[in-house]
């Protein structure tokens, strides 16, 4: 029910926009998570956005260099990675909760439903 797309092979320092679209929900009932899983490792919160966008979270390694937005007349959120590095190399999720919480909105249980994925790759 969503659905990631943006990913890519993308070189040290580049740039590249996931989006997350709903097909069957109206997303701006919910707040919107990213997710991302890199080999080897467990899945890990990288931003949130609350209902409205009035809210956003970021995880530390991700500051000042993803952006987090959204759409709603477009039923879409954006993530704006910036400043791209090889350490971001994974697949990236969305992920829907009922309500936003800034004290827990990394834990995946918050959140009701998720996207398939889509691949980052940062290499050169």
């Amino acid at each position: 029910q969503l659905v990631e797309s943006g990913g890519g092979l993308v070189q040290p320092g580049g740039s590249l926009r996931l989006s997350c679209a709903a097909s069957r929900f109206s997303l701006d009932d919910y707040a919107i998570g990213w997710f991302r899983q890199a080999p080897g490792k467990g899945r890990e919160g990288v931003s949130c956005i609350s209902r409205s966008g009035g809210s956003t979270n970021y995880t530390n390694s991700v500051k000042d260099r993803f952006t987090v937005s959204r759409n709603n007349a477009k039923n879409t959120v954006y993530l704006q990675m910036n400043s791209l590095k090889p350490e971001d190399t994974a697949v990236y999720y969305c992920a829907a909760a009922s309500r936003y919480d800034r004290a827990i909105w990394t834990h995946g249980g918050l959140y009701t439903y998720w996207g398939q994925g889509t691949q980052v790759t940062v290499s050169s």
